[in-house]
Parts: structure tokens; sequence; C-alpha cells
């Protein structure tokens, strides 16, 4: 096994035991808990349109610089309801590498609860943020915060508190309407499809950080998912891990 794959093996492990520890203690239960939300996702980075790293490949600049903010429609954890709320998160890969091959090793990975939920719901929000922000560091720095969204004609402008606005629209696609990414090489159940676009600006000031991006990479969801999917997507990636484990039975 090369240097490379022995580094994603470790780190992707890493990051599954990271994501089992994080469930258990925000719920003080075993991550057994049905779940269920209906929701948008407003992503943004730092690379230039699209992102490599959904790809398997290295980041335009030297880091991936991004963010993922997730609005809530309608959603439930247990009995705890979770409609109009939000989840956001910030992340960072190493230099000279992507999301992908530095999973478990990112340089930070800080996670906001919308600041209205009450503490049920920040508990609750913190296991789906669990699954649907896998954790990619060493550690997961949480915060609360009031996470908010403004829509002018196409542009889409996010808020997480005072630590990172960004804002974005759609591209006009060759044959009317954004153009759609599916089936990306590490589409998760969030990510199976999204429409591409522009990040107009990308600022971020928390975890030591000054970001200052602009023309850069903007993505946009409309999904639903529960826990079901991501069990199936969880133990099929363990699996894989599994497999690419040294001795292991081809």
């Amino acid at each position: 096994m090369n240097h490379t794959l022995n580094t994603l093996l470790a780190g992707t492990l890493l990051a599954f035991n990271l994501m089992s520890d994080g469930v258990a203690n925000s719920t003080g239960a075993a991550d057994s808990t049905p779940w269920k939300i209906t929701a948008e996702l407003e992503e943004a980075c730092s690379c230039r349109a699209p992102c490599p790293c959904w790809f398997k490949l290295r980041p335009s600049r030297m880091t991936c610089d991004g963010v993922q903010a997730i609005f809530i429609r309608k959603g439930r954890f247990g009995k705890i309801e979770l409609d109009g709320l939000a989840i956001a998160q910030f992340v960072q890969s190493p230099e000279g590498k992507s999301m992908f091959e530095s999973f478990g090793n990112w340089n930070f990975d800080y996670v906001y609860i919308d600041e209205r939920a009450d503490e049920d719901q920040r508990q609750a929000l913190k296991a789906v943020a669990a699954h649907v922000f896998p954790p990619g560091a060493k550690a997961r720095q949480f915060r609360f915060a009031p996470i908010t969204r403004r829509i002018e004609g196409l542009e889409h402008g996010i808020t997480v508190g005072d630590h990172g606005p960004f804002s974005g629209h759609l591209r006009e696609g060759g044959y009317g309407g954004a153009p759609k990414v599916s089936n990306a090489p590490l589409a998760d159940p969030t990510h199976k499809e999204f429409l591409q676009g522009e990040a107009t600006r990308l600022v971020y000031h928390d975890a030591g950080q000054g970001w200052k991006y602009e023309h850069s990479n903007y993505m946009y969801n409309q999904f639903e998912v529960d826990f079901q999917e991501y069990e199936k997507f969880e133990a099929e990636l363990a699996r894989k891990m599994a497999e690419m484990k040294p001795g292991a039975e081809k």
C-alpha cells in the first residue's frame, strides 16, 4: 500500500472514530435516534469553480478554505423539532492537500449551531452535524451564533454571526438553467447532486483566520435526507475502508 493510501486510510478511520464519539457525547446515548431533514445547502470555498476536492483533486490554491451552511425547512430528531433552524461548518485543508486526502487531519473544523435553538435542539443539531458535516480534523469546536440568509434576485447572502459572511449566485448553463453536478466521486447523501455557481465573496474571522476571497466556488442544493440514508452511506464507506487495510481479502 503506498504512502498516500495509508494516509487516507488513517485519516478516514480517525474521522469515523471522531464522528462516533461526537454523536455519543452530544446526545448522551448511542447514535440510534431517528432523524430526518428537508433543507437547503449553501456552500462556498476558496477554490476556483468547480471545487476540485469533490473530484479527489488538489485545491486551486494552497489550501481549500470552505464553508457549508444548511438551512432546515422541516426537520426532526426523535421527538425534537428542528424546523427553521440552521447549522454551518468552516474548515481548511493542509497546504497542498485536498479535503479528501487530508480527511482526519484538516487544520480546523468549526461547527456553528443556530443560537435560536433551545438546549435540546442544540444537542440534536450537534448529532445531525456529525453526519452531514463528517468531522475531518483531530478536534471539533462548536460555536453558537445567529445564522441568517437573505436572497436578493439571484444573489444568496449568508451570515454566520460576526465570523463569516459569504454570498454567491448560480451560473447560467449552456442549455438554460444552472449547471448541475451529479454523482461526483466524493458525493454523500447531501451532495448527490448540486447546482454550480460563483461565490461573490467569502470572508471568515475565527479559528485564527482572516479569509477574504472573491469570485471563487459556490454551490447550492435542495435535499431531503434521513438517518437511514446516512447509515447505509457510512456502512458502505466503512466497508470500503476495511477493504483498503493491509492484508484485507481481495
